[in-house]
């Protein structure tokens, strides 16, 4: 082996560079915007071939688009997969990737603290494809693994779970995927590639919404799932999308074809295709102009998270800080080894003044902006039992960290004493 190998590029590197070159045609730096819909064939044998799968291109927007396959690679890229299927939103990725994988009647086992559009998406919504969840505490890897049963198709956690800032095992979890044969699925939206990387931890797939963090100023929906490459689709008939011909495709096997790029051209070539959860142009070329400046956001995201999440805590009108960069957290031994750099930026409080205290901070503040949203340049307050678990029923609610006590914080990167006595003055009104 030579020892002129080129040395790996870093991440603040990666996150510039990769997936773009220079426009061919005009010379531009940026990514353009490919702003059409259908894309031009050489000649017949040349439609063929990007129909048939026998040559990789652009054949309409639906399924790829110049301005994407950059944002997919991207983030690829930084996660550290092989490849990704860029979505319309972050629901619709969930969906996605778990589209290849099962058939009514199969199962999933999901971690109970989710956000909680995601809790309803699996205990309700899935139930019209005869999907099913059984929701389990991922704290406990032995009720993981008691829970996986011969139609379960794939283990669900998120890294930081949405609202309360806790902080998954993910090795842990991985390992009781792995001994059951099935995929380990990721959320890692509140983490980033930037403070842990599930992929290097023995997550099969990756999922994002895009719309937080990576797009960072709350400008751009999209979802994201990434492809390790790394699971055995064949060694087992749980997974006959991937392994077993595909009519659509005169019987092509995805697995035995494309091997560790399977599910990534099953995902474009049919999920895509059959469910059209696009990601337009426009929205992945803001995304790529927010991944440019991730690591430096959420360098000042964790910073500004850690000097409040403190403040709080030593506050008399506060009765509890959920927020693993806390040496009193549960989880801050977890957070230092599994994320070390930063536990994020997403917390919950529990105010000792309950409900009431709650929705009068929420409507205090002046700098936080009352949003449904999380992962902006913006620091934003909601108070989720209200909102964004309000589907869920008392227990589900206190169960993910949402309680009717519970207000949760995205922590932007303002200056942070700004921000203290934003939430100083509205603890005041909120305790008068």
């Amino acid at each position: 082996m030579s020892d002129d190998a080129p040395r790996p590029y870093g991440f603040d590197t990666l996150q510039i560079h990769a997936g773009a070159r220079p426009d061919p045609a005009t010379g531009a730096r940026q990514t353009p915007i490919y702003q059409n819909t259908g894309y031009v064939f050489r000649d017949a044998e040349h439609a063929a071939a990007l129909f048939n799968l026998q040559e990789v291109g652009f054949i309409y927007s639906r399924l790829t688009n110049p301005t994407v396959a950059v944002l997919q690679e991207r983030i690829a890229t930084l996660e550290g997969g092989v490849g990704a299927i860029c979505t319309g939103s972050g629901h619709a990725a969930q969906l996605m990737a778990l589209f290849p994988l099962m058939s009514p009647g199969d199962d999933i086992v999901v971690c109970n603290r989710l956000y909680g559009g995601t809790v309803t998406q699996f205990s309700q919504t899935i139930k019209r494809f005869g999907w099913k969840a059984k929701f389990v505490d991922a704290d406990k890897p032995g009720e993981v693994a008691k829970a996986c049963g011969k139609r379960t198709k794939a283990i669900f956690c998120e890294s930081i779970c949405n609202p309360g800032g806790y902080v998954t095992d993910i090795p842990k979890i991985a390992a009781v995927a792995e001994r059951k044969g099935v995929p380990l699925i990721v959320d890692n939206t509140s983490a980033t590639p930037y403070l842990c990387k599930p992929i290097e931890m023995g997550a099969t797939l990756v999922v994002h919404s895009t719309t937080k963090y990576l797009s960072g100023s709350g400008q751009a929906m999209g979802g994201v799932i990434v492809d390790s490459g790394t699971f055995d689709w064949s060694a087992s008939d749980k997974f006959p999308s991937l392994s077993e011909p595909e009519p659509a495709y005169h019987g092509l096997k995805f697995h035995e074809t494309f091997g560790p790029l399977a599910f990534t051209f099953n995902g474009i070539a049919i999920g895509l295709r059959d469910l059209g959860m696009t990601q337009s142009p426009m929205n992945a070329f803001l995304t790529l102009l927010g991944i440019e400046t991730l690591s430096l956001r959420m360098e000042k995201h964790v910073a500004n998270a850690k000097k409040l999440a403190e403040w709080l805590e030593n506050d008399p009108r506060v009765a509890s800080v959920s927020y693993a960069g806390l040496k009193s957290s549960p989880y801050y031994r977890r957070a230092r080894k599994v994320y070390p750099n930063g536990a994020g930026a997403l917390f919950t409080v529990a105010l000792k003044g309950g409900y009431d205290a709650c929705v009068k901070m929420v409507d205090g503040v002046e700098i936080f902006s009352h949003v449904a949203n999380l992962g902006d340049t913006r620091s934003l307050i909601i108070h989720s039992a209200s909102t964004t678990h309000r589907q869920l029923t008392p227990e589900q609610q206190v169960a993910a960290g949402a309680g009717p006590d519970v207000v949760r914080l995205s922590i932007g990167i303002e200056d942070a004493d700004d921000l203290i006595a934003d939430l100083d003055q509205a603890l005041a009104k909120a305790t008068a």
